[in-house]
């Protein structure tokens, strides 16, 4: 996902100031009393500062860039991108944006869809969250603090240091951000057994408009309510969280099975809608549909990859699908007991040849290079055979474009919509996920933009109406948006009811009530009334 923007123009020296490090570069967009008033504030250690002018804000720029559609020449980049080293200097980057009017962006792992947490329409600055990354694990609390700035991988793989029988039950892409996925709801193989991410979150350290630093005592039972699925970008910036660890056993049974239209693909994805979400909530099973070629003639075909955890031994599974789920056909020989770690290698993708690769791969913050565009869905009731085999037919005309389902009931059900932010609970039977991609820049985008379009109308029918319910970290530009950031009431309302349901209007009373100038702002940022 990239980014761009124009170079700076008006030329000052930054040696002189003491308190943060910043190359020498020149800036018509941002006076040098912004620089005065970060030094002013930023108490102790210098603040990394990079401008277009120094040897490695492009790598930086671009290094928590996981869509590359943003990373073309023509997509503003920032004025400035901060890294902030302490809490001091992200209350220093909120001051003094806030004083000489700057817009921010915060990112934490570059996982937004859209782009939304590194580009703008308008001149803004980066603070990126990359140097706050500690994760304190408490196993006799069963808790841990985690520093926005983490990336998933970071957080299982110091979990697993100390426990090899807690774990988090959080996305399965060890380069996401913590930050990002914890603001709008978060979600992995454990949901149906323990929620979302967000639903086990206990505690937070955030900085609000007036740089304070607050927690879940001093920000108030409305804030924190609403930054746990809120979506970020919208009441200030969470620099940590603390998370509540579940108990796993000491293996799991992870299995991959694939299935294709001539072993009954069809039949099988729709005994999948009727048993997965009543399926024990030990029990995860994602479905992955793509179009293929089909050995040995060639012929196209539609391929669903069942994956899957259990919590639980591998006889137990079998057992288990064998009475509620035979129509899959899984055999002894698809089950593999592991380590919940390795599992959520498997998971990534991480296994080569079936044989996992070291957990520290979970320490790499690499992601792989990828153009793409995401859309999403909630489904109340099964689709009809018809619906699918129409289904199949757009997959097959759509060209790399893929759909997952994510079984929910289990723990879904039990929690209230109004609990968090994140509403989608009871009634939904599983979400789907859209997804368009390419390899290179030189392809056009808006082909394969058009393609995941038009599979997502198709779905129309099929699909939550009233709102047609959307996952805000699945961030959709498609639903509405503000071209210049400063949101209003009625034109969030269109995309704010889709993803918060009915807890938009409380969502906006927090936003009015915390930060009522909107200084904390994007494209589909939650609005204040009073601005």
């Amino acid at each position: 996902m990239g980014i761009s923007r124009s170079s700076i123009l008006v030329s000052f020296l930054f040696s002189f100031l003491a308190g943060f490090s910043v190359s020498i570069g020149t800036s018509s967009s941002i006076h040098k009393d912004f620089f005065y008033c970060l030094s002013h504030h930023s108490k102790t250690n210098a603040i990394p500062i990079y401008t277009p002018k120094s040897s490695n804000y492009s790598s930086i720029l671009q290094s928590n860039i996981a869509n590359f559609r943003f990373n073309s020449s023509s997509t503003r980049k920032p004025d400035l991108i901060i890294t902030p080293l302490q809490e001091s200097h992200i209350q220093a980057a909120v001051i003094c944006s806030r004083k000489y009017g700057l817009q921010i962006k915060v990112r934490s792992g570059g996982h937004d869809f859209e782009g939304l947490s590194y580009i703008s329409d308008v001149p803004f600055i980066i603070v990126d969250m990359f140097n706050l990354r500690s994760i304190e694990v408490d196993v006799k609390h069963k808790q841990a603090w985690v520093q926005s700035g983490a990336t998933l991988g970071e957080v299982y793989y110091r979990i697993a240091e100390k426990s090899k029988t807690l774990a988090f039950p959080a996305g399965p892409a060890a380069t996401v951000g913590v930050g990002g996925h914890l603001s709008g709801g978060g979600y992995g193989y454990m949901l149906r057994k323990h929620g979302m991410a967000a639903d086990n979150v206990i505690n937070a350290r955030i900085i609000d408009v007036h740089g304070r630093l607050l927690n879940k005592r001093t920000m108030g039972k409305d804030l924190f309510w609403a930054i746990r699925g809120g979506g970020g970008g919208n009441f200030g910036i969470v620099v940590a969280w603390k998370i509540r660890l579940v108990s796993v056993p000491r293996n799991v049974t992870v299995f991959s099975v694939n299935r294709n239209l001539a072993q009954g693909v069809t039949n099988i994805v729709h005994r999948w809608q009727e048993v997965s979400h009543q399926l024990p909530p030990e029990l995860v099973i994602l479905v992955i549909l793509t179009a293929a070629n089909s050995a040995p003639k060639g012929e196209k075909t539609i391929v669903a990859t069942f994956s899957s955890m259990f919590l639980g031994d591998a006889k137990k599974l079998q057992k288990l699908m064998k009475k509620s789920f035979p129509e899959l056909g899984l055999e002894s020989k698809d089950c593999t007991e592991m380590s919940w770690i390795q599992s959520v290698l498997f998971l990534d993708g991480m296994f080569l040849d079936g044989v996992p690769t070291s957990v520290d791969i979970l320490l790499k913050r690499t992601k792989p290079k990828l153009f793409f565009k995401v859309k999403s869905d909630y489904v109340k009731k099964p689709i009809p055979q018809i619906g699918l085999e129409g289904l199949w037919e757009r997959l097959f005309k759509e060209e790399q474009t893929m759909s997952v389902l994510v079984p929910y009931g289990g723990r879904m059900n039990e929690i209230s919509e109004s609990k968090i932010p994140y509403a989608h609970r009871d009634g939904n039977i599983f979400k789907i996920v859209y997804m368009g991609y390419w390899i290179r820049e030189e392809e056009p985008s808006e082909k394969y933009i058009d393609r995941v379009r038009r599979l997502y109308e198709y779905m129309t029918p099929y699909v939550s109406k009233s709102p047609r319910e959307a996952y805000v970290n699945y961030r959709d530009l498609d639903l509405g948006q503000n071209k210049n950031g400063t949101t209003t009431y009625l034109e969030a309302k269109v995309w704010g009811e889709k993803y918060y349901k009915g807890n938009f209007n409380r969502l906006v009373h927090v936003k009015t009530k915390v930060d009522p100038n909107n200084f904390f702002r994007h494209e589909q940022s939650i609005p204040s009334i009073a601005y």
